[in-house]
């Protein structure tokens, strides 16, 4: 399969189809590695060709640094992994500026960190202070490093896998919701099933390591964002989107009684940008050129779970934001096409 070139027009027979074709190759050799998991495989490589970023949540030693990984090893790009841990300090992710000896002179030279990679993991991430944890916002959103009033840019493609964890909170610092709006998805790591677990036992304790091939580049990454980007989307879908965002908050009208009751806040406009490039980007994996309502819904819970603030009774009725999803996916109807 030959990639096209970025400044080729696309066109609604080929693209799509080399689209999902590249995509099932990536994800047929994650999931060599990487058993079962494959919503969440589904959703991280979403995040990758969307040009975001995604955090997961789960327990250790479900494969968190192992997905990313080996998705840095089979789209052959640079890959770093950062510990967060609470004495980690902001040089210690974007580098600075050292010392040195150059032709008898010393002189100032910037030493890049380790956010200059196309895939970072950022390891527990709510293990670092907010300071440390602020030191990314810029990285993620802007592409770029500033250090002493310089600007670095990343390679692209850039993509920041953030983990934490759900159990061990003491000592963490939670993230703040501005940061947590950064990431396209949030996607929830469950525990695999008894047979997913067997086929773990024999992939990890046997002589031989299963290993990924490389199926793809990172500046076939690069165009396949750019044509997810290209992805036309009907006036009526993107209607539905914004309705879908309007009823996380409260004081709107569309919002359903759960909404209203158990919400404090609501998404930004990003969750809106985050059901629509999510959208056009499973479209793209199954085929399409077009975004159809079920595509928005099927982005739903992943865009939108991070970005509801549950109020106190909320909180104390032990609601989750997954409920409130579903609730306004039941009571947002889709409008009609005329």
């Amino acid at each position: 399969m030959t990639a096209s070139s970025p400044t080729d027009q696309p066109t609604p027979q080929l693209v799509p189809e080399a689209f999902a074709e590249r995509a099932q190759a990536i994800e047929r050799e994650v999931g060599r590695v990487i058993v079962g998991q494959t919503a969440l495989v589904r959703q991280t490589l979403t995040g990758l060709l969307a040009n975001s970023h995604v955090l997961l949540e789960g327990v250790p030693g479900l494969g968190k640094t192992m997905l990313v990984r080996t998705i840095a090893d089979v789209i052959d790009c640079a890959f770093n992994r950062i510990q967060f841990t609470p004495d980690l300090m902001p040089a210690d992710i974007t580098g600075t500026n050292i010392l040195v000896e150059d032709g008898g002179q010393r002189v100032f030279r910037f030493q890049p960190g380790p956010i200059f990679a196309n895939l970072v993991l950022a390891d527990e991430i709510n293990r670092a202070t907010p300071k440390t944890q602020s030191s990314l916002l810029e990285a993620m959103q802007e592409h770029q490093v500033t250090v002493a009033r310089q600007r670095f840019p990343l390679e692209s493609p850039f993509f920041v896998l953030a983990t934490q964890n759900p159990l061990e909170m003491e000592g963490t610092y939670p993230l703040p919701e501005a940061q947590l709006d950064r990431f396209l998805f949030k996607v929830m790591v469950p525990f695999p099933s008894e047979e997913d677990l067997v086929a773990i036992m024999e992939r990890t304790t046997g002589n031989e390591a299963v290993t990924a091939s490389k199926v793809c580049t990172g500046a076939e990454i690069v165009e396949m964002q750019r044509l997810a980007r290209a992805v036309p989307i009907a006036p009526h879908v993107t209607a539905y989107a914004v309705s879908v965002l309007a009823a996380t908050h409260p004081d709107q009208p569309r919002a359903p009684g759960l909404v209203r009751d158990y919400v404090r806040y609501g998404g930004s406009p990003r969750g809106a940008q985050a059901l629509v490039t999510g959208g056009k980007i499973y479209a793209l994996l199954d085929g399409r050129f077009n975004v159809s309502i079920d595509d928005i819904r099927a982005v739903a819970l992943p865009s939108l779970r991070h970005r509801i603030i549950l109020n106190f009774e909320g909180e104390a009725e032990g609601i989750t934001s997954e409920a409130v999803i579903r609730s306004i996916l039941d009571a947002v109807v889709a409008p009609t096409v005329e």
